[in-house]
């Protein structure tokens, strides 16, 4: 768990760091380090790709997703299967379905997982590191109380394997897509909450808090106005990486049969976990989507890493 905390909390610390030593806007310098940064060119252009075919897939694939058009072209039972051909460029799945328009429908379904699970750790996990840094660094001996109590209760979560918490959760909660957003988006919560409140307690003896208090605004004020917005950038970069986890880990649950019950529904996870029954004989069933999860994780994951660096200068050359 060590290893994951100091890595939240290096992140929660970015902000302080480069107000002390530029003296430009912090998002300013930031972007136009990103614009030299080859992995952050690449990380948008596969995020870019990502979302222009979830957004317009369902209108580009050339046959239905759910049809079963090639029923008869297609035995499992005998090992019997159609690859990609002109007419199925991706070949068909063991029902006779268009594997190609599937993947092109299914990349819809993965986006919005991802994007659900983490909007529900990041707005949740903000709140609660919002309570607890706002706690620590205005609210005196009994905030600081507080603010350990609910601490130790994040570390508690953080301990904890990622995938195995999501997995606890989603048997609890039964086999459904908004299960696994729930449960994914549970998993981010301590992240989002540790790296906020880390933050805004960097920002807390930052000069113009303490010239606040000297003049007499009110606590809740410089909480809003003042530590709150300077503490968010490293929240936004870690929401970027948090997709690509986000991402994996909705699979993995869909692999394990904690996804969307209804298997007609195009989702790279599920396709996956479809295709592993005939991955001899077919292989490239589980391939296409496989490569298509990896390939969009990476994605999010160099723009993320890319705004780290951007944002920290111990790791700028």
């Amino acid at each position: 768990m060590s290893t994951k905390t100091d890595k939240i909390d290096r992140l929660a610390e970015l902000t302080q760091a480069n107000e002390t030593t530029t003296g430009a806007s912090l998002w300013r310098e930031a972007f136009r380090r990103l614009k030299s940064s080859k992995m952050a060119v690449i990380g948008a252009a596969i995020i870019a790709l990502f979302v222009v075919v979830a957004v317009v897939g369902p209108w580009l694939a050339p046959h239905a997703p759910t049809a079963q058009s090639w029923r008869g072209e297609v035995f499992p039972n005998q090992g019997r299967f159609v690859g990609a051909r002109g007419e199925n460029w991706f070949g068909l799945d063991h029902l006779g379905r268009d594997i190609f328009s599937r993947m092109l429908v299914g990349a819809r379904q993965t986006l919005l997982v991802g994007v659900v699970s983490m909007l529900i750790g990041l707005v949740v996990g903000a709140l609660i590191g919002m309570l607890s840094g706002a706690a620590a660094t205005l609210g005196g001996k009994a905030g600081r109380r507080v603010d350990t109590v609910v601490m130790r209760f994040i570390d508690i979560l953080l301990s904890l394997p990622s995938l195995l918490l999501a997995v606890s959760v989603a048997a609890v909660m039964g086999q459904s897509l908004t299960t696994v957003m729930i449960a994914v988006g549970v998993v981010q919560i301590p992240v989002f909450a540790r790296l906020l409140r880390g933050s805004m307690l960097a920002q807390g003896g930052s000069d113009y808090v303490l010239a606040a208090k000297a003049l007499g605004v009110r606590r809740k004020r410089i909480v809003l106005t003042q530590i709150l917005p300077n503490s968010l950038s490293p929240v936004i970069v870690q929401a970027t990486l948090s997709l690509a986890t986000a991402i994996i880990e909705a699979a993995a649950l869909s692999y394990l049969g904690l996804g969307n019950p209804d298997p007609a529904v195009p989702e790279w996870g599920v396709m996956l976990s479809q295709a592993q029954r005939f991955f001899d004989n077919a292989p490239m069933m589980a391939v296409y989507p496989a490569v298509g999860i990896i390939i969009t994780a990476l994605g999010f994951t160099l723009l993320g890493e890319a705004m780290r660096e951007a944002l920290d200068p111990k790791l700028r050359g």
